[in-house]
């Protein structure tokens, strides 16, 4: 297995920054055929059905039971009525798109009930699907739509946080794997030292992706792991840095006074860095998710998020509480293991898999 996804010639780099030792290990190629990403190319037909059907399989428990609620709530009614609507909430609560986003949408359908007396089930769902859409669409302070990532500025740097166990660091694999597919120079930053397992999985991923990894030993200061990775990739002109960060708990007093740290050591090298930081939340969790998001903005200022493990859990509804509550763009979810199934999202088809 191991020879048919990679080269036989391994180089690795030692390179002393400040009198602290880091290696930079270059490996050999992924079988990019296995693994293409699409921001910076159209997509062909058979590519865009493959990831809709991923994303579809993906989301399967949500949809079901989200569906199969609606569908109870809507059953032998040939108009919307307050037993409908009521239905519907229960059904939007049990996804866990929380109590708030509910009532938003709730207040949203009463209004169109009270407009259009006579307004059957199929415009329901049709209206259903358009304010949830609408929830979704962050834009920025100049109404405009955020887009994926700006490559105008190099290297591009992201910051990854998140807690333990939500997928960190198979998400940086993934999204390290995608965009070197995209024909991207990317290098990765192991600036969680306080876990060795949390550089060794990193390792691992940058040998799959066949990236270049900075890293020191554990128990090193993170910013001067952040510091020498950025240092690096200017100097080898690296098109994406993607720094992993501690995934201790969310509730340590300490977590924002790293992350400023860590920001501050890196605008010396590069003055606007981070250009994203990028919180990844387990979509398994639920409402749980929201806590951490909550503690996670109140700690830095997140601009972008990632929500994983959609495929095993029937609560997937909480990507919109999430966007609606935080004003925050979901920009990735992880629907399944392979690494084409870290998808960008897509609001429009994830609200359409929802209901077809």
């Amino acid at each position: 297995m191991f020879s048919e996804w990679f080269c036989d010639r391994f180089v690795t780099i030692f390179i002393v920054f400040d009198f602290e030792p880091i290696i930079i290990t270059f490996v050999g190629q992924l079988n990019l055929e296995q693994m293409a990403f699409f921001w910076n190319r159209k997509k062909s037909e058979k590519e865009t059905i493959q990831e809709k059907e991923s994303l579809d399989e993906g989301l399967n428990k949500t949809k079901r039971s989200f569906f199969e609620k609606i569908s109870r709530a809507v059953v032998g009614k040939s108009t919307v009525d307050d037993e409908v609507l009521d239905g519907i909430e229960d059904a939007l609560i049990a996804s866990d798109i929380g109590v708030d986003t509910t009532l938003k949408i709730i207040d949203l359908l009463e209004e169109r009930v009270a407009r259009d007396k006579y307004m059957n089930t199929a415009e329901l769902n049709r209206i259903l699907k358009e304010e949830m859409v609408k929830l979704l669409n962050i834009k920025d302070d100049n109404d405009q739509e955020i887009p994926i990532f700006d490559f105008s500025r190099k290297p591009y740097v992201i910051l990854v946080v998140g807690v333990n166990g939500v997928g960190k660091t198979t998400t940086i694999g993934k999204l390290a794997a995608n965009l070197k597919a995209a024909g991207k120079k990317v290098m990765l930053g192991a600036a969680d030292t306080f876990r060795a397992a949390a550089v060794d999985q990193l390792v691992i991923w940058s040998e799959r992706a066949g990236v270049p990894i900075v890293k020191q030993g554990m128990g090193a200061d993170p910013a001067s792991v952040a510091f020498d990775t950025v240092s690096s990739a200017v100097a080898q002109d690296i098109d994406v840095v993607i720094i992993d960060t501690a995934g201790r708990l969310h509730n340590k007093v300490n977590l924002m006074n790293e992350l400023t740290k860590i920001r501050n050591v890196m605008r010396k090298v590069i003055p606007d860095a981070p250009h994203e930081v990028l919180l990844v939340l387990d979509g398994s969790t639920g409402q749980n998710a929201f806590v951490q998001a909550k503690e996670f903005t109140k700690a830095t200022d997140v601009t972008a998020m990632a929500v994983t493990k959609l495929d095993g859990t029937a609560k997937g509804g909480v990507v919109l509480g999430i966007a609606d509550q935080f004003k925050i763009p979901v920009k990735f979810i992880g629907v399944g293991e392979k690494i084409e199934d870290l998808q960008i999202f897509d609001k429009k088809r994830f609200v359409d898999s929802l209901f077809d």
